[in-house]
């Protein structure tokens, strides 16, 4: 009996050890794509021509992550300024000098739930990986 005991845990422990760092790489890579995402969308919507980042921009950037494997219908944008102004409007750009915030978040999709194995509690279901980025709009009237 105790040499099953030891058996389990070991074949427990063995796996998290095997499929961990996998998983792990899996977190770094997503979190990596994310915030070269923001730093794109942020070079463009910063840029002299816009000033914005508006829905469409959003769109085209669902379809590029869902194009590395992300689904496009988790992927949460939050564009804001430090004016105080929307940030999202073709009708309302920022003028140069402004802030232009943009956050994008994604869940973790239980991807850390092997570490239960070895009893760390995963992130909560609601947990979000994030990437963020703020760049001074270039846009001038």
């Amino acid at each position: 009996m105790k040499q099953l005991l030891v058996f389990v845990l070991f074949a427990a422990m063995f796996c998290w050890l095997m499929f961990s760092p996998i998983y792990k790489h899996v977190l770094v890579i997503r979190q990596a794509l994310l915030q070269q995402e923001v730093n794109y969308m942020l070079e463009i919507g910063a840029s002299g021509n816009y000033g914005y980042i508006d829905e469409s921009m959003v769109a085209d950037s669902r379809q590029r992550m869902g194009e590395y494997g992300f689904n496009p219908a988790l992927l949460e944008y939050e564009v804001t300024s430090t004016t105080g102004g929307e940030g999202r409007s073709a009708s309302e750009p920022l003028p140069r000098g402004a802030g232009l915030r943009l956050k994008l978040t994604y869940p973790y999709e239980r991807l850390l739930d092997i570490d239960r194995l070895i009893g760390l509690a995963p992130p909560s279901e609601d947990a979000r990986i994030a990437g963020r980025g703020m760049r001074m709009s270039e846009y001038v009237p």
